[in-house]
């Protein structure tokens, strides 16, 4: 499909995804709409240097939005969970 860097396109940082990571030691990502599961994992591998256990994916459906009386739609986006192995950690915000 396509090379390690264009699967991967930003993390999730929101309350639920912060909670997912410090409980289950999961990571949400947002990906290509191509990409399946096999290429995900081997991505987030290759690029953050950590074992994956398993990944699960969801097909988000873009949102309405309005500007005045103009009506549109944001894009729709895949979502991926990756849950990492009890000696793999990721911190997308540093130190604060």
């Amino acid at each position: 499909m396509k090379d390690i860097y264009g699967v991967l396109k930003r993390p999730r940082l929101t309350e639920k995804g912060m909670g997912l990571q410090e409980e289950h030691n999961q990571i949400v990502l947002q990906v290509d709409r191509q990409a399946n599961k096999v290429e995900i994992k081997k991505a987030v591998e290759a690029i953050l240097n950590v074992k994956v256990e398993s990944v699960r994916t969801a097909n988000m459906p873009g949102r309405q939005k309005r500007l005045g009386k103009n009506i549109g739609r944001t894009s729709d986006w895949k979502k991926a969970f990756v849950s990492l192995s009890r000696d793999s950690k990721v911190d997308f915000l540093g130190e604060l």
